[in-house]
């Protein structure tokens, strides 16, 4: 059972992250918004190459998560099957699954503008800002996942993104990932 700590880690990932029609469910439109929405952050013109190319991303994490966690295949990802999907995952962090590995390497690749293999602070809250977080709790976010580093590569990333969904230590690091500051 996810506890309540977990539960207001994953919800705010599932809430702020993944239903971005805020439809209260994900499905295949959140991830076409996201696609909308990150193009734009990064200036590329719908239909673009790197348009096109994000949207492909996507729509693979999409037809990956669906297949893993669309238990009453409805086309949808409910609450509460987004929740039993990162239990199971807490019980093998070890082997992501698919979707999970795309999805943590897009993330990163979105947050590393400078395409260095570190993420900075003002790369960080850059895409957080995209997602609505205001930028001093970003910023604030960054300081507590690098821990007084400047930057923070890909292997740390990695680290941070499955302290993040199975931690239950309310001062792990990787709990700052999706830039809340607190929970």
């Amino acid at each position: 059972m996810v506890s309540d700590f977990r539960k207001k880690k994953l919800m705010y990932a599932f809430s702020s992250f993944f239903d971005e029609n805020n439809s209260g469910t994900i499905d295949k439109k959140d991830f076409q918004l996201a696609a909308e929405q990150i193009a734009k952050m990064r200036g590329w013109a719908s239909g673009s190459a790197q348009q096109k190319e994000l949207e492909s991303s996507l729509m693979k994490i999409w037809d990956s998560l669906q297949s893993h966690a669309d238990k009453d295949k409805d086309g949808q990802i409910s609450a509460d099957e987004w929740l039993s999907m990162w239990e199971d995952y807490a019980k093998n962090p070890s082997a992501p699954l698919e979707w999970q590995k795309l999805y943590c390497k897009l993330i990163f690749d979105l947050q590393d503008a400078s395409n260095d293999g570190s993420i900075d602070a003002t790369e960080f809250s850059t895409v957080c800002e995209s997602f609505g977080i205001k930028k001093d709790e970003a910023v604030t976010s960054f300081a507590k996942m690098a821990k007084g580093k400047s930057n923070i590569s890909w292997a740390e990333f990695q680290q941070l993104w499955q302290e993040y969904f199975v931690s239950e230590d309310p001062s792990a690091p990787g709990n700052h990932i999706f830039g809340k500051s607190t929970f």
